[in-house]
């Protein structure tokens, strides 16, 4: 007998608009366990900063979109962007990634997302991108949840985390 996984949608904050007021992106998520307040995160946001698909948060205000990071699941955040469209770049890069381990989690007409473990390292997936990124006029890349939300330059260094466990 398999047990059924309850999914739900959760707003997340996506920044801020001209106002200082927050704008939402709602995200997938499976509740852990029945009448639990914890959560994973099933795919890696397009705008929400600083998560990854698998990650595990804590829920301590939905309507607020306030969460706890409880643990990493290690997985790389990457963000793809084009003007034009990302169709070509897509159908270029997508199997490229699939092949080492990572999955497109979102799609839109100038927007990729995708999830994939570091521990395959950071050389093997920025030389995949900056490849196909520059082959294709106008695509940019980065990564969703490598640096400090709060100035985008700091790396979070969480993935030396993940050798002690």
């Amino acid at each position: 007998m398999t047990q059924s996984i309850e999914k739900i949608e959760l707003p997340f904050i996506a920044g801020f608009n001209p106002d200082d007021q927050p704008v939402f992106e709602s995200l997938e998520v499976e509740l852990l366990d029945a009448g639990s307040d914890e959560v994973r995160l099933l795919r890696s946001p397009l705008l929400t900063r600083n998560l990854a698909a698998g990650d595990k948060l804590k829920v301590l205000n939905p309507a607020g979109a306030e969460y706890e990071l409880l643990e990493r699941s290690g997985n790389l955040s990457i963000r793809v962007m084009r003007r034009e469209s990302i169709e070509e770049l897509e159908q270029a890069l997508t199997p490229k990634l699939e092949k080492l381990g990572g999955a497109l989690d979102f799609s839109n007409p100038r927007a990729l997302v995708y999830s994939i473990h570091v521990s395959l390292g950071f050389g093997p997936i920025e030389e995949l991108l900056n490849d196909a990124c520059a082959r294709f006029e106008g695509a940019v890349w980065n990564y969703g949840n490598v640096y400090d939300p709060e100035d985008g330059t700091t790396p979070m260094e969480w993935w030396l985390d993940l050798d002690e466990k």
